[in-house]
């Protein structure tokens, strides 16, 4: 194929192939060329352009297909705009002449198609340039048509659409005749004639006037007559065609004089008049109403109905959202008017009056939920509901009470009805639409929404009365605050009104209605609400035989009732349940013989009451089951079952009881038996055994087309809707019968006795044969459907059919309907045909099957035989994943494909290939060797199938698909073989895509998707992406879903390249391609259509923001918003600007301040007012923005992305959150984006959001401004140091948090109000305490409503929300309290605000916990909670209340914890117990009533509950966090025990007792299973304390026995030693130790040290974490002595302590930088040195062997150092500890001491001069040891080296400081020396120092030129000689004496620095120097 890609055509190669293989080869040549040709010079062109010329040309005598006419036609164009076009004329010649042949045979047809084809190109392209020629052309073409075939036609109506856009108004002269030609053409019998006649008409009325003055009627009636008939696609082309004729009638001005005087402008009144006539009447034109129609007979035809109905959109579309704010008055009263009653004979059926409101209520959707606006959508629901006003007026005077007795029954009432159920349900939907942004229209009382809904529940009509019911939902699922409202409204007049019929259903309709929609409510409906119902339902069917006027309303009202009440799910129903039982109970007779009894009693009308109350049962029975199945249980269930049977024996007696009583039981009896086989359908089957035979004569009912519709079964009223907030269309009880028998005929089957099955099937054959005609096919389709449905469920169960005898039985019947001349009877037989051989499962009987298809494939001739046959070998291979053998699948392949090129018969030809895909998908590997072949059978279809055939196209991408699907991964190979059929597969996708289908062209979509996945390389993202962006905004459902599923894929991987090359998207070509389906509709008034989208402007994200808002299918919309996000997430921090101006744009443009400006801001002082306003009115301009009036979803997702963002740069680096470094980079790289510089921004949108009508977007925003808070408080504000940046925004703040607080806000919008509260104060942020009192107020507000109790709480919704807010309120506090516990000066002010409410919040914040700990109790103990419920919940809405427990216990416990520590459990409330509480506020009340409770607590035993009640909690909690338990919970459940133990009470109550030990358990265990080191060390800290506190403990009892002078032994251990695991503190002590250590420090095992996986010797970098918790735990290790005797000491915890110690010092002594110790080495020091020196080493009893023991850890210390790269620092200091911290005996051992000063020697020896200097302190202070056994060998080992050292140092000045320190602690060792040295020593040692001192000094002229050191050197030394001088005066004077040389070094020495010498004597006297930061490093000496 590479060598087709040239600008000529490589004939050599061309003329080497096949016939089929040129075909692909030219195609392939073409579509290059198409691409080539624009970017090809001109000069180029020019050279070639002959050759071209009549390569092209000579293409059209070689019949090529349409898709290839099309490339050749395009590329002549082009070929001639770009290069000469003298030889033009030419070639229209050639065209003219190839047209005029008198050649009629087929093979020549496609060469004159293709002539056809060129001439539209040409003019299209070259247009007026071809000067006159036309008119020649026109003429040649419009002749050819008259004898042309509809192929020829099609093409002609295409090419003359092609010559009137290239040509424009030229074509003036040859208008009417193209004009008199598509008429006939648009009545023209092929449906893809007529729609290239509806598109030619559409071009030509851009010019042509008449179409849209003078000939307006007539073209109007042609469009009527062109619906006729029709199918989808020529509907919307004509409704286009139509829609913008009028909408141009209508709007166009007077154009040329010459057609002034016949120029007729119309009226808007006449347009729609034109409109509704062919609505209301059809197609028989305007004045000939035929006798027909005057007689009454004659119904609309239902395909013009609907076109017009399309129609109506388009025209209001064409008009614009402006146009119809303005004029919608008028279009609303035509609308209406359509169905109104006036034209009885539009809707004299009841199946066309539901037809016309269903047509009436598409136009109101379409045009008002698709254009409008929010804003304009308020308005137009004002105007709906002026139109039901006025409809009430007509429908009664004035209904007061009094006269609803009398029945209304007029004529004008039912005029009315069907208005009203449109106006009814387009009211229901766009409030349900704008959902809580509707909250003024309701507030309005001008407009009385609620009245009006309501008022109509009263009507006479019943669609009327559900519909206003449905209207009540909506608004309900909308508004939830009304929910409540609106029951309580209804239940009020139902009582009140029961005695009037319409009254007692219609408001029974509204409270069901109402029911349905609190599970769409997630605040819910207060629970006693289920309990009032409830009540009513129960009077009503009790009241029923009262007054047998109502009964039958009254009975429907009742079951409707309870059944509704169901939805509301087990925690209410469970209180009802005994009482519906009993109901349910008496409705049935409880015995057949009863039964009987009562068929002898009663009359026509009892028995319709007793079926309606019976068969409302059963659905109440239904509801219960499919709503509450979780109280299903046994007992439940054998109380459901006893009425079943007798159910069922009614079933068998309607008909008897039928022809007793005559018609009016018909409707009754067939909703009874519909309601039975409903609720049969849910039960187990075990449950109806023996009841199958019933629903037989059921599935032989017949059937008709029907539309559904609310009224036909008002229980739907209640019932979940299947897609957004369309109405449920419930079918007619005759139809919806059926297809229950249907589903439950497939359950029951596969129970039925295999016996009995044969018996079945051939009573339902019998019933088969006795029907006639189309009759006969209904009943064979409602059985065929039955008996598949019971094959799938014998084949999920794997069950088996029966015997040979039902098999042939099943058999016949699927057979006979295979043949059917219904299509859908054949598909339904052939799937049932796949299910039988998959439930027989027998490899002979499925070849059988398939070998009786292939015999009639062969034979027969007939299309139904072979449609019916090739799709049952597609379904065998379906069900059973290909029948095994491949000689099978090559039989079926080679039949399909024969089948499949069989050109006479497009339908044999569709079923084969859709037979074909099945067979690929299914076959998988099996199908490699055809893979091939069938990509070049698929290709040549494509290649040749006219594409009129959409059927065939649609299924030739369906085997695409599935080819592509099984060659997968292959596809990227780079064999020469892939790569052929990757250049296939791409061409057939290239020819999918220019096919006219909207179905083709998604699967070409979906199949360049797959392609992109498998081979990402080898397909043009470029031109993939364009031709995504221009199918954006098709007028396609299903082209948009594939658009929208393919950019989720790309974006994926390559967002950025996506980006990028929907930006270059070539912009004019797009807006021609948005604004219609391919062809440029120049025609354009008022606003552009509402998907024309200009990318770029706003990018492809912005455009998806677009089509975001204005679609309404979910699937798409979800597509769109992954597609954003995955864009977002790869992209949102390199375009931080146009990300967040896409955001703020959206968030912006539909801003409406007036809501919050209003808001009462009287509390506050007057600058916070100025502030405030201002904030709200400033910036708010009104300046175009690419988002106008964007729905409140859109918003909510803007919002969410602004989050999303937000999260994306916290991952992307900290510049985003450092002001000073984001500016410093801006500066640097201006085109670096960083988020803080946006905070502005970013503030705004969060306020706009949480100031919005929309409570979903409050949320949003509120959860923004959180975030923004938390991510920014401590950004400091560089111009102003000590402040933060977003002090400035604490205005914006306070604004936008008071609106929540406002009385009617929704709880959970003011519960995450109280989190950004809680969280803006604990933020820090601000520090002056009356800013911050702004927003402490609204927390304050909010305590006093908490304490106002259960009883001020309001009714609006469930008691569970108002937990949610009060918990949400109590965890703000928590919040606030857990921030400001350590009190700086600043937060001090903020701690009295809080202080102030502490004492209430206490108790409100323990009745919190102790809620919390009875909600936490497992469900054994339920019994013992308190009846009432909590302090804060109630026990019927226990259920709910949880998660928000959940949610806010942790902090709760935490603040509790600390408000205790903090009164140090000593504050007790003077009250406390002594009076009784309305509330229960503290944990003394738990379980126990008022009786048994002691009248006053001690404070002891208050103190004592408190502390168990926290300690009980964290307990429980820890013990088994859930997985998913949050880590914020956890560490503020340990930081809650950390504050409770750091106090001596309660560390008193767990000292010695057995609960430390079950605490430190608890804490191992949560070490174990959580990584987290935060976590980890929070426990470790409560270790500690649970520690401290044995340790008082131990020490108490020391004590008080010491006083008694008893002394037994205290502590662990006890005399003989051993710890007890489980019971001591100890053992869990050091368990939990070694787990830390063991995990940071793996090598610490010594069952590890041996594997191979743990190398000793090498070193562990521990990250910062693990450092510090290996400290942590060291630090602990250390403290277990304390609680230790002597011998559980020795025997069983030094050893190991010791070994744990010494190993962490081994493992991790690395040498850092600038000699620092790592953390971990000085903690193991600390706690050697801690335990060395310990008490116990020195008592008596235990002394020998801890000397044992600490020598043997000696040893080890010392062969540790024998390693290598270990840091001889560490172990030096290890040593030195040894020796200063025991008691002598360990150390002096001669082997010991020898190898400790062999140690020192080494490193003294060190060229390191920090080692050096380091092994100098330490040796300073063992010098000093006070033991003389202990220093003095060490001293005289190693000082003789010292001196040495330092008498070479003054040859070899100091270099450095280092070098310099070294000296100076040498000099300081040898100056200590001295100092301990006895007397008679000390005169040789100071003379050995004097000279070394004096070497340091300089003379005056050195000393300038010095370094730094040498003078620092010279200094220290002088320093030092004027310290010892004066003490050993003698010997000083000797020396001097003695060298003449040192004593003038000295003086001059002095005497130059006399003055410097001064002052840093003074100096030094301050600052003594380095001594004490060296102090400080070896504090643990």
């Amino acid at each position: 194929m590479e060598l087709a890609h040239s600008l000529l055509l490589n004939e050599e190669a061309y003329n080497q192939l096949g016939e089929f293989q040129k075909a692909e080869f030219i195609f392939e040549w073409l579509r290059f060329l198409e691409k080539l040709l624009p970017v090809t010079s001109k000069a180029d062109i020019r050279e070639n352009q002959k050759k071209l010329v009549e390569q092209l040309t000579s293409l059209l005598n070689s019949s090529p297909g349409p898709p290839t006419r099309r490339l050749v036609a395009k590329n002549l164009a082009v070929l001639y705009s770009t290069g000469d076009t003298f030889s033009v004329y030419q070639t229209i010649d050639k065209c003219n002449e190839l047209i005029r042949s008198k050649d009629d045979s087929p093979s020549y047809l496609p060469t004159k198609l293709a002539a056809v084809v060129c001439l539209g190109y040409l003019y299209k392209k070259l247009g007026r340039i071809l000067g006159n020629s036309f008119t020649d052309t026109v003429g040649n073409v419009l002749k050819a048509m008259k004898n042309a075939e509809s192929q020829g036609r099609y093409e002609i109506m295409l090419s003359l659409q092609n010559i009137l856009n290239g040509l424009g108004a030229a074509a003036i002269p040859c208008h009417r005749d193209i004009y008199k030609a598509a008429r006939s053409c648009l009545t023209d019998r092929s449906m893809a004639v007529r729609c290239a006649a509806a598109k030619c008409l559409l071009e030509l009325q851009n010019e042509a006037v008449f179409m849209w003055s003078t000939d307006l009627d007539s073209v109007v009636t042609l469009c009527f007559k062109s619906f006729e008939g029709s199918n989808y696609d020529v509907r919307l082309a004509v409704s286009k065609l139509l829609g913008t004729v009028l909408a141009r009638a209508l709007t166009s001005k007077q154009t040329t004089a010459s057609t002034r005087h016949n120029f007729r402008r119309i009226s808007l009144e006449e347009a729609m008049e034109l409109l509704g006539t062919g609505f209301l009447r059809g197609s028989c034109g305007f004045l000939r109403a035929s006798g027909d129609m005057l007689k009454g007979t004659s119904s609309v035809n239902r395909d013009v109905r609907v076109g017009v109905t399309q129609t109506y959109v388009v025209f209001v579309s064409t008009l614009g959202a402006q146009w119809l704010e303005r004029n919608f008055s008028a279009f609303l009263s035509h609308t209406l008017y359509l169905v109104s009653q006036s034209h009885s004979k539009a809707i004299q059926s009841q199946m066309d009056a539901i037809g016309c409101r269903r047509c009436v209520s598409f136009i109101l959707r379409a045009t008002v939920g698709g254009l409008l606006g929010e804003k304009a959508q308020i308005a137009a629901a004002k105007e709906i509901c002026q139109a039901i006003w006025k409809l009430k007026k007509v429908v009664d005077g004035a209904v007061s009470d009094s006269n609803l007795e009398t029945k209304i029954s007029t004529t004008d009432v039912t005029a009315s009805q069907h208005v009203l159920v449109c106006a009814l349900q387009e009211l229901g939907s766009l409030i349900h639409g704008l959902g809580t942004t509707a909250a003024p229209l309701l507030q309005d009382s001008s407009t009385g929404v609620l009245e009006a809904v309501i008022s109509v529940i009263l009507h006479p009509s019943i669609s009327v009365r559900l519909t206003a019911a449905w209207c009540l939902r909506c608004i309900a699922v909308a508004l939830p605050s009304y929910v409540s409202l609106l029951l309580d409204r209804c239940i009020e007049r139902l009582t009140t009104l029961k005695s009037s019929p319409e009254a007692v259903t219609g408001y029974s309709f509204a409270v069901a209605a109402l029911l349905g929609a609190v599970k769409h409510c997630p605040l819910g409906i207060p629970h006693g609400k289920g309990k009032v119902i409830m009540t009513v339902a129960e009077d009503l069917l009790c009241s029923a035989s009262q007054n047998s006027r109502i009964s039958l309303q009254r009975t429907q009202a009742g079951w409707l009732l309870i059944a509704a009440l169901m939805t509301l799910g087990p925690a209410v129903v469970q209180h009802h349940l005994p009482r519906m039982l009993l109901l349910w109970k008496c409705i049935f007779p409880s015995s057949p013989k009863d039964l009987e009894t009562e068929k002898t009693r009663g009359d026509s009308f009892t028995w319709q009451v007793t079926l309606e109350g019976r068969a409302g049962a059963l659905c109440a029975i239904k509801s219960f089951v499919s709503h509450c199945a979780g109280l299903l249980t046994d007992e439940v269930v054998q109380r459901l079952l006893p009425p079943l049977p007798s159910a069922v024996d009614l079933l068998t007696q309607l008909s008897s009881i039928n022809k007793s009583y005559g018609n009016s039981l018909k409707t009754p009896s067939t909703v009874y038996r519909h309601k039975l086989y409903e609720l049969l359908a849910v039960l187990p089957p075990k449950t109806y055994e023996g009841t199958y035979l019933l629903m037989k004569r059921n599935l032989l009912l017949g059937n008709s087309i029907a539309g559904g519709s609310l009224e036909y079964d008002p229980y739907s009223i209640y019932e979940k809707v299947a897609k957004g907030d369309s109405v449920p269309k419930p079918l007619p009880p005759v139809l919806s019968v059926i297809s229950a028998a249907t589903r439950l005929f497939g359950v029951m089957f596969s129970h039925v006795a295999e016996s009995h099955r044969l018996q079945v099937l051939e009573q339902l054959l019998n019933s088969i044969k006795q029907t006639k005609g189309s009759r006969q096919q209904i009943v064979q389709l409602n059985v065929v459907s039955a008996f598949s449905t019971s094959l799938k469920h014998l084949a999920n169960c794997k069950g088996s059919l029966g015997p040979e005898e039902v098999r042939r039985s099943a058999l016949t019947l699927v057979m006979g309907a295979l043949e059917s001349n219904n299509p859908l009877l054949r598909c339904a037989a052939a799937e049932c045909l796949a299910r039988l051989a998959q439930v027989v499962s027998d490899t002979a009987f499925t070849a059988g099957l398939a070998q009786v298809s292939f015999d009639k494939l062969k034979s027969a001739r007939d299309v139904v035989s072979r449609t019916g046959h090739s799709l049952a070998l597609g379904c065998l291979y379906r069900y059973l994943g290909g029948i095994g053998s491949t000689q099978h699948l090559n039989a079926c392949v080679g039949i399909l494909y024969t089948l499949s090129q069989d050109s006479t018969s497009p339908d044999v030809q569709a079923w084969a290939l859709h037979s074909l895909s099945l067979i690929v998908d299914l076959a998988g590997p099996l199908y490699h060797m055809h893979v091939e072949s069938t990509l070049s059978l698929v290709l040549m279809l494509l290649l040749t199938v006219p594409p009129a055939y959409t059927e065939v196209h649609q299924s030739l991408g369906r085997c695409l698909n599935a080819l592509i699907t099984t060659l997968g991964p292959e596809l990227q190979g780079s064999s020469t073989t892939v790569s052929s059929l990757r250049t296939s597969c791409l061409l057939g996708c290239a020819v999918m895509q220019d096919n006219p289908d909207c179905l083709v062209q998604a699967q070409a979509i979906s199949c360049l998707q797959q392609l992109h996945m498998f081979a990402p390389r080898h397909v043009n993202l470029s031109s993939l992406v364009s031709c995504l962006c221009v199918n954006l905004c098709s007028s396609y459902l299903l082209l948009r879903r594939a658009v929208a599923a393919c950019l989720r894929q790309l974006v994926q991987r390559e967002a950025a390249e996506v980006s990028e090359y929907a930006m270059a998207k070539d912009n004019a070509s797009q807006k021609l391609r948005c604004s219609g389906d391919g062809n440029a509709v120049k025609f354009r008034v008022g606003s552009p259509p509402p998907l024309d989208v200009n990318i770029r402007e706003i990018g492809l994200e912005g455009a998806l923001l677009g089509l975001l808002d204005k679609e309404l299918d979910q699937r798409l919309c979800q597509d769109i918003k992954e597609t954003l996000t995955h864009m977002l997430t790869s992209m949102a921090v390199e375009k931080l600007s146009f990300w967040l101006k896409l955001c703020k744009d959206v968030l912006a443009a539909s801003a409406d301040f007036s809501t919050v400006v209003s808001i009462d801001t009287t509390q506050e002082e007057e600058t916070a007012k100025v502030d405030d306003a201002s904030i709200l009115t400033s910036d708010s301009d009104e300046r175009f923005h690419p988002f106008s009036n964007p729905r409140w979803s859109t918003r909510v997702f803007a919002a969410e992305c602004v989050c999303k963002i937000i999260s994306q740069c916290e991952n992307a680096g900290s510049a985003h959150f450092d002001i000073t470094l984001a500016q410093e980079r801006k500066q640097r790289d201006s085109r670096d984006d960083f988020l803080v510089l946006h905070l502005a921004d970013l503030i705004r949108m969060a306020f706009m959001a949480a100031t919005d009508h929309s409570d979903q977007l409050r949320l949003s925003g509120l959860q923004t401004l959180q975030i923004v808070v938390r991510k920014f408080a401590a950004v400091p504000e560089p111009e102003f140091p000590g402040h933060v940046i977003l002090e400035q925004y604490q205005a914006n703040v306070g604004a936008a948090l008071r609106p929540a607080f406002a009385p009617e806000t929704p709880p959970d919008v003011t519960a995450k109000a109280c989190q950004v509260c809680s969280a803006w104060i604990a933020s820090g942020v601000v520090s002056d305490l009356n800013d911050l009192r702004r927003v402490h107020q609204l927390l304050v507000s909010s305590l006093l409503k908490v304490q106002a109790g259960k009883e001020a709480q309001s009714q609006q919704y469930n008691e569970s929300t108002s937990t949610m807010e009060i918990l949400a309120v109590l965890k703000a506090w928590a919040e606030v309290k857990e921030n400001y516990r350590d009190v700086t000066s600043s937060a001090s002010g903020l701690l009295d605000l809080v202080q102030a409410d502490l004492g209430t919040l206490s108790k409100l914040w323990l009745a919190v916990l102790q809620d919390f700990a009875l909600l936490t109790l497992p469900s054994e103990y339920a019994s013992q909670l308190p009846a009432e419920g909590g302090t804060f919940y109630t026990a019927e809405t226990i259920e709910n209340a949880r998660p928000h427990y959940y949610n806010s216990w942790a902090l709760i416990l935490y603040a509790t914890a600390l408000w205790l520590t903090s009164t140090g459990f000593i504050v007790v409330d003077p009250d406390e117990g002594v009076t009784n509480l309305s509330r229960p506020v503290t944990p003394t009340t738990m379980c126990q009533d008022s009786s048994t409770r002691p009248l006053v607590k001690s404070p002891e035993d208050v103190n004592t509950d408190r502390f168990h009640l926290i300690l009980g909690i964290s307990v429980e909690f820890l013990c088994s966090p859930r997985s998913d338990a949050a880590m914020e919970n956890i560490i503020a459940c340990l930081h809650a025990l950390q504050a409770l133990f750091d106090v001596p009470w309660p560390r008193s109550k767990i000292g010695g007792d057995q609960l430390g030990v079950e605490l430190l358990n608890v804490l191992h265990r949560l070490i174990l299973t959580r990584e987290s080191p935060d976590i980890q060390l929070a426990a470790l800290e409560v270790v500690q304390l649970i520690l401290f506190a044995a340790q008082e403990h131990v020490k108490e009892k020391r004590r008080s026995a010491e006083e008694k002078e008893t002394l037994p032994e205290f502590g662990e251990g006890k005399d003989t030693g051993g710890l007890v695991p489980g019971k001591s503190l100890v053992f869990a002590t050091l368990e939990l130790c070694v787990c830390i250590l063991v995990r940071q420090l793996p090598q610490l095992n010594p069952k590890l040290t041996c594997s191979p996986a743990v190398q000793s010797g090498k070193h562990l970098l521990l990250s910062e974490d693990g450092s510090r918790l290996v400290a942590a735990a060291l630090v602990i290790l250390s403290d277990v002595p304390a609680i230790c005797s002597p011998e559980g000491m020795l025997i069983s915890v030094l050893p190991t302590i010791l070994y744990l110690i010494i190993g962490v010092l081994k493992e991790t002594a690395v040498k850092l930088q600038e000699g620092q110790l790592p953390l971990t080495v000085a903690a193991s020091l600390q706690a050697l040195k801690g335990l060395l020196s310990s008490p116990m080493a020195r008592a008596e009893k235990s002394r020998t062997a801890w000397t044992d023991l600490l020598r043997s850890a000696l040893v080890t210390v010392l062969d540790y150092g024998l390693l290598q790269d270990r840091d001889e620092v560490s172990l030096l200091t290890a040593i030195t500890v040894f020796i200063m911290s025991t008691s002598p005996e360990v150390t002096t051992i001669e082997c010991l001491q020898k190898h400790c000063i062999e140690k020192f020697k080494i490193t003294l020896d060190s060229k390191d001069p920090l080692v050096q200097c380091k092994c100098y302190q330490l040796l300073h202070s063992i010098f000093q040891h006070p033991n003389k056994t202990v220093s003095y060998p060490y001293i005289h080992s190693l000082a003789p080296s010292i001196v040495s050292k330092l008498q070479e140092a003054e040859k070899a000045k100091p270099e450095n400081a280092a070098e310099l320190q070294v000296i100076q602690e040498g000099i300081k060792v040898v100056t200590a020396l001295t100092a301990t040295a006895e007397e008679e020593h000390r005169a040789h040692l100071v003379a050995g120092l004097l000279p070394i001192l004096i070497s340091f000094l300089l003379d005056e002229n050195a000393l300038v030129s010095a370094t730094n050191s040498a003078r620092s050197l010279h200094e220290f030394a002088l320093q030092n000689l004027m310290q010892i001088g004066p003490q050993y005066s003698s010997v000083f004077k000797n020396l001097m004496a003695a060298s003449p040389t040192m004593k003038a070094r000295l003086e001059s020495a002095v005497k130059g620095n006399q003055e410097s010498i001064k002052t840093k004597t003074a100096k030094y006297a301050k600052n003594p120097g380095k001594s004490s930061s060296i102090q400080l490093k070896t504090n643990f000496l």
